[in-house]
């Protein structure tokens, strides 16, 4: 088992993707720490009220050369948590010049370590567009030769996740759910909390070499498994029909009728539902002290904590 190792000092942690799902909640656990934050972000405005006093903002762009020079100035540590899933442009094509000049800079500023966000799957598989760019990515990251540790997540489970909201939207809201075949594709669910906790995790694991890390909660499930248990802790009674007729394009239209927040990136989320998202390598289990919740409890805290949550006895 790897050991964290902590010298005491100080150092500067660059985060990116702050006001995303997950950026937001990893910013509030890195504040609490004996760390310098420094933000880099298009909307500096959007943090006024979230940042403390001692965290530096930047206004600036993974994608241009001189916003990073400037952000990554002394920057130990920076955490990659951006995507362009929701654009409307080629996707694959920006997340790929944005992985590579961001590595490129924190090559040039003598950054120690970049933190990443992935997606799971079998990438010896056919994958969505979406999962294959998210571990292009992670290669394109490592290739600049930046020690990189690499998560690959499944569906995240907490209030405001994409994921989490789609099933809250849809079993709330249907009775009687007439549903595509990918909600019974398996994926390996993770909490919000245990995902968190391997991002904080990172910053300190002593290893010499980049890491690519499959995480996940400890259930197998599919879509379908996280309907009926958000319906059971809700005490909604919930009918679930699977019909093999809703192809990926009516999948996204149906999405989008369902509820309007899945419209604008309904194919792009559909198109990776369809492909199983499980951990096929354990190695996290041996590397981080971390024991990842089950989907019941992990569905509860969901339900009863709405802002960032941290692991009891370990963060706090």
């Amino acid at each position: 088992m790897s050991k964290i190792a902590n010298s005491g000092k100080k150092r500067l942690v660059l985060l990116t993707g702050v006001t995303g799902y997950v950026g937001g909640r990893l910013l509030k656990i890195l504040e609490s720490k004996n760390l310098d934050i420094r933000c880099l972000t298009r909307r500096p405005e959007a943090l006024e009220s979230r940042v403390s006093s001692q965290t530096e903002v930047f206004l600036g762009d993974v994608t241009h050369i001189d916003n990073l020079e400037r952000a990554m100035a002394g920057v130990d540590t920076a955490y990659y948590l951006v995507h362009s899933m929701g654009s409307d442009k080629d996707f694959e094509q920006q997340d790929r010049q944005a992985a590579s000049t961001f590595a490129q800079v924190a090559k040039s500023a003598g950054v120690k370590r970049i933190i990443y966000l992935g997606g799971l799957g079998n990438d010896e598989e056919k994958l969505s567009i979406h999962l294959r760019s998210r571990q292009e990515v992670g290669k394109i990251l490592r290739s600049f030769g930046v020690q990189t540790i690499e998560f690959r997540a499944s569906i995240v489970i907490g209030s405001g996740s994409l994921s989490f909201e789609l099933i809250r939207a849809i079993t709330e809201r249907l009775p009687v759910l007439i549903t595509p075949r990918w909600v019974n594709v398996p994926a390996q669910p993770i909490s919000i909390i245990d995902l968190l906790q391997y991002l904080y995790d990172a910053i300190d694991i002593d290893f010499d070499t980049s890491k690519v890390f499959e995480i996940g909660g400890a259930d197998r499930v599919s879509y379908g498994d996280l309907i009926r248990e958000y319906a059971r802790q809700r005490n909604l009674k919930r009918f679930i029909i699977s019909v093999p007729v809703l192809t990926p394009k009516l999948s996204s239209v149906w999405l989008g009728l369902v509820t309007p927040l899945y419209a604008r990136i309904g194919r792009k989320l559909i198109d990776s539902i369809r492909y199983p998202t499980v951990v096929r390598d354990t190695s996290a289990r041996d590397c981080f002290e971390i024991k990842p919740r089950r989907i019941n409890e992990a569905i509860a805290e969901a339900l009863t904590n709405e802002g960032p949550g941290i692991r009891r006895n370990s963060l706090v």
